[in-house]
C-alpha cells in the first residue's frame, strides 16, 4: 500500500543541506584547496599579450574544463551545472553563490585552446583520488 504522505512543495519549504556552509569534505572543495592557483594564474597569464580585452581569470578558465571534463558535460551543460551548484562556484572562485555565469559556452573553446589537456588530466586524478577516499 502506498501512502502519501506530501502536497507539492513549495521552494520557500525547502531547505538547502548546506545552509549558507560548504562542507570542508567535498570534493570539488578539497580540489579547490589542492591545486595552486597562483602558479597557474602566472603559467596561464603568459598566453596573454599586453592589450586588448580582459580575460576571464584562469582559475575559472582551467576550473571550468575540470568540471567539463568530471562531467562528461558539453559546453552548455557545463554553464548550468555551474550556475546551479554552490560547489562548483566556490571551485572557480566565485566569492558568493550567484545565478550569473561571467562567461558563455562559446568561452570553453578559447579556454580549450589555452589550457593543455593534460593539465586538465592531472586535476581529474587528484578529484578521482578524492571520491576514492571519501574521507
Amino acid at each position: 500500500m502506498y501512502r502519501a504522505n506530501q502536497q507539492q512543495m513549495s521552494i520557500y519549504d525547502y531547505l538547502p543541506p548546506y545552509h549558507g556552509e560548504l562542507v570542508e569534505q567535498n570534493r570539488w572543495v578539497r580540489l579547490a584547496q589542492a591545486i595552486d592557483w597562483d602558479r597557474f594564474e602566472q603559467e596561464y597569464s603568459e598566453n596573454f599579450s599586453a592589450g586588448g580585452k580582459i580575460a576571464i581569470p584562469a582559475r575559472m578558465a582551467y576550473g571550468s574544463l575540470i568540471i567539463r571534463a568530471a562531467y562528461h558535460a558539453t559546453d552548455r551543460q557545463t554553464i548550468a551545472l555551474i550556475r546551479e551548484s554552490p560547489y562548483l562556484q566556490y571551485f572557480l572562485g566565485f566569492e558568493t553563490f550567484t545565478d550569473e555565469v561571467p562567461f558563455s559556452s562559446r568561452s570553453m573553446e578559447r579556454f580549450r585552446s589555452r589550457i593543455p589537456q593534460e593539465k586538465v588530466r592531472e586535476a581529474l586524478r587528484l578529484l578521482k583520488s578524492f571520491e576514492k577516499s571519501k574521507k
